[in-house]
């Protein structure tokens, strides 16, 4: 029995990982201007700067789609850490909050540090993402009984809603509506080069860094009671797990904004695909996570191009639904 859970859970990495290569393939060389697979093959491996086809894969389309992968990792699995250390099945950076504050702090730099690097950018990001965590861990362990799912669930939407609504009057306030419209939409189309130099590392340390956590994770997911009688040290675990899901939705929302319900319906599929264990549920996550966003951008430059539809929307049109049955699901045991 157990060689044959492990042969699933290999089989669904391999069409996981076949799947994204496809994927990114099928994104790069489809668009407003359609490509062979002889120019895509040239300009990723071969690139000439002077031929257009090559510029528009090598400069526009090839950094947007691994903008894509890259946040849609770091969403995914950030929600995962979020729901094991929690233990709250509608736990997600969305939902519960935290990338308001990482796009709140964006608004306060565009308003009184414009010009501001992109690594400072990423750092104010980081610093947004977890003081609101914090706010809102507290708020949800201030009243009696301490925190719970419910509680924490309430505290994000309130605390996201706060945040939104003054990132909206400072918007508003410095007119920079159209500078943050991308933010809360949610999008990769403004990726480059330069942002995935300083993006692409810090996320893959992360996830590695999360990897290695997911057996004390697997115990903390299962409750505090049982973590503790095996040995783990949970609000140890819970620190740290927290500190990864925070670096990783800060980092993502520096550069695609604040893009929602990736970390909830990732980590719900995973689960019911190789089971409960997190040694497999992060980097299968991560996986699935590159594909749901890589599809969702795709989607949004082809509904009616040459128009975009935001990014942050296609992927609501999946995870609302979700996020209702997931409710309505664990109703009560909320």
């Amino acid at each position: 029995m157990k060689w044959k859970k492990s042969y699933t859970t290999c089989l669904w990495f391999i069409v996981s990982a076949a799947a994204l290569l496809a994927s990114m393939f099928i994104a790069v060389s489809y668009g407003a201007k359609e490509m062979t697979l002889g120019t895509v093959w040239s300009a990723v491996f071969h690139y000439n700067p002077d031929l257009t086809t090559d510029q528009i894969i090598h400069e526009l389309r090839l950094p947007r789609v691994l903008g894509a992968v890259v946040t849609g990792m770091a969403f995914a699995v950030a929600g995962a850490l979020m729901q094991g250390v929690t233990r709250n099945p509608l736990a997600d950076t969305g939902i519960l909050g935290v990338n308001a504050g990482a796009a709140f702090v964006v608004a306060l730099s565009f308003a009184f540090l414009p010009g501001l690097s992109y690594m400072n950018l990423i750092l104010l990001s980081f610093a947004g993402a977890a003081l609101s965590t914090i706010f809102i861990v507290m708020l949800g362990s201030a009243t009696q009984g301490g925190l719970t799912s419910l509680r924490l669930t309430i505290a994000g939407a309130v605390v996201a809603a706060i945040l939104h609504s003054l990132s909206t009057g400072i918007a508003i306030y410095y007119e920079l509506s159209q500078d943050l419209a991308f933010w809360y939409a949610g999008g990769v189309a403004g990726v480059k080069w330069e942002h995935l130099k300083l993006l692409a590392p810090i996320v893959l340390l992360t996830l590695l860094w999360a990897v290695s956590m997911g057996r004390s994770i697997t115990f903390l997911s299962l409750g505090e009671e049982s973590a503790a009688s095996l040995g783990a040290n949970v609000s140890r675990i819970r620190l740290l797990g927290m500190t990864a899901a925070v670096m990783l939705a800060g980092a993502s929302v520096s550069v695609a904004g604040s893009i929602g319900f990736v970390g909830l319906v990732v980590p719900h599929i995973v689960r019911r695909l190789i089971g409960v264990d997190y040694r497999f549920v992060i980097p299968l996550s991560a996986i699935l996570g590159g594909v749901l966003l890589v599809w969702a951008d795709f989607a949004s430059r082809m509904v009616q191009p040459p128009r975009e539809f935001a990014i942050g929307a296609m992927v609501a049109l999946v995870g609302v639904p979700f996020f209702l049955y997931l409710a309505r699901k664990e109703g009560r045991e909320l």
